[in-house]
């Protein structure tokens, strides 16, 4: 039972700390097309 709480307790810290740590990388989903994508 411990390492199954371990386990949870472990990704709540993954899934609160991934989105600020992927940003401060330049992981973002809020950049800009460039003009040779085409979106037919």
């Amino acid at each position: 039972m411990k390492a199954f709480l371990a386990a949870v307790a472990t990704m709540v810290v993954i899934a609160a700390v991934a989105p600020m740590a992927l940003e401060q990388a330049g992981f973002s989903a809020d950049g800009s097309t460039s003009s040779s994508v085409r979106l037919d």
